[in-house]
């Protein structure tokens, strides 16, 4: 399977909706709450995107595309001068884990904020997600201390902050 990766455009929204709750679904099974994760849908999931939009403070989302032209993973990203670059959301198809598609995405994420000028870059991580802490140690993030909770679809979150020289 070839992967390509383009700008997430108007009329992606669902699809990447679909990829970003089923990705939550399996990879956070343990973690969130079952009944949570249950009423999770992509229909209130894509009503939330700004594809297209020219804002350059909105984020701005890369998404992979398989063969057949379906989305198979996104990675999300933030600019805003005098900050560290931000990777917002990154997920992958399931059926895709383990394929290298993260590592695209996440090399595509790093080098989009470098030529906008940051140095580093920052991202949230659910709070034992190993398999998410796994992934960013290997492509070199770090821990910095800080920690926060927050409400995403209902459910209190606590995350860990990982930041990386670009």
């Amino acid at each position: 399977m070839a992967i390509q990766l383009r700008p997430a455009v108007p009329g992606d929204e669902l699809e990447v909706a679909g990829v970003h709750v089923r990705s939550w679904q399996v990879g956070y099974r343990d973690l969130l709450p079952q009944a949570s994760l249950d009423a999770m849908r992509p229909e209130d999931r894509a009503t939330r995107y700004t594809f297209g939009d020219p804002d350059p403070t909105l984020p701005k989302t890369i998404v992979a595309v398989d063969d057949d032209g379906a989305i198979v993973g996104f990675i999300a990203t933030r600019s805003i001068a005098a900050e560290p670059g931000k990777v917002l959301a990154l997920y992958v198809e399931p059926r895709h884990w383990g394929r290298g598609i993260g590592q695209i995405l996440i090399a595509a994420a790093r080098d989009r904020l470098a030529a906008l000028g940051h140095r580093e870059a920052t991202l949230w991580l659910l709070e034992g997600n190993a398999r998410g802490a796994r992934f960013y140690a290997a492509d070199g993030w770090h821990l910095d201390g800080e920690h926060r909770v927050e409400e995403l679809w209902g459910v209190q979150i606590s995350e860990l902050r990982y930041r990386r020289a670009l």
